[in-house]
């Protein structure tokens, strides 16, 4: 049975780390969606500043643009990210960008969770149940379920109706035991570079990814719609 969230706050974890990926070039968005504002804020600065609120986070590293390393460092000192201990240059793909990440992590890290820089309104709720997960099962998926009907289609006819109630939309932060993320992003980083998904690097190796708690409100700003939403959604949140 899943521990109640408020459960989860009481108890510890063992020393757990953050990468967050900000390293994509947002060709969707028109422009760098991470350093859009929202509500006051820089996308990517909500996203470091929702694991610097996480008590069960010990250490930050972003993973940014090999151009933007300096700017984000700043930024991250501007806002107070107190957690901070890295800021590395991502490689050019996700996969190298992760391994980059995870690779500065402080040695002690047992637990390592890897959230998208663009998804900035992750919850604590979100964040613990993903880490107990992880380090229940070594490795967590936050998830929703699939609300839409999907179609698999080839040259604009549809092939394939997959059963909906097997499906989820895959969130971040996945976490993992620290060994297991390491091992399987060398692995992509050198066999697989197209893996744009840190559990699929998982899965490569053997690894099993189990479902935790995800959110409807974890969007990832795509375009700018996304971008309008989130602060709807802000607006709607006390306290922020």
């Amino acid at each position: 049975m899943r521990r109640p969230s408020e459960q989860l706050k009481r108890e510890r974890l063992p020393y757990a780390a953050a990468v967050i990926v900000a390293g994509g070039s947002a060709r969707r968005f028109g422009s760098d969606k991470l350093m859009e504002d929202l509500a006051g804020f820089p996308v990517l600065i909500r996203s470091v500043l929702a694991f610097e609120r996480c008590e069960a986070i010990n250490a930050i590293v972003v993973a940014a643009r090999a151009d933007r390393v300096d700017e984000v460092r700043a930024l991250c000192d501007t806002y107070g990210v107190t957690k901070l201990t890295a800021v590395v240059a991502g490689g050019d793909t996700r996969a190298k960008s992760c391994l980059a990440g995870v690779m500065a992590v402080p040695p002690e890290a047992e637990l390592i969770a890897i959230h998208d820089g663009a998804r900035p309104l992750v919850t604590d709720d979100v964040i613990l149940d993903a880490l107990w997960t992880a380090y229940r099962h070594t490795a967590a998926l936050p998830a929703v379920p699939v609300r839409d009907t999907i179609k698999e289609a080839e040259d604009g006819v549809v092939s394939a109706t997959p059963d909906r109630s097997r499906l989820w939309a895959a969130q971040t932060p996945q976490c993992f035991q620290a060994d297991l993320i390491r091992a399987a992003l060398q692995d992509a980083a050198a066999n697989a570079p197209e893996v744009t998904d840190d559990c699929l690097a998982v899965e490569r190796i053997g690894g099993r990814i189990y479902l935790s708690k995800g959110s409807e409100e974890n969007i990832k700003i795509t375009t700018p719609l996304d971008l309008k939403l989130a602060g709807a959604l802000l607006a709607e949140r006390s306290g922020i």
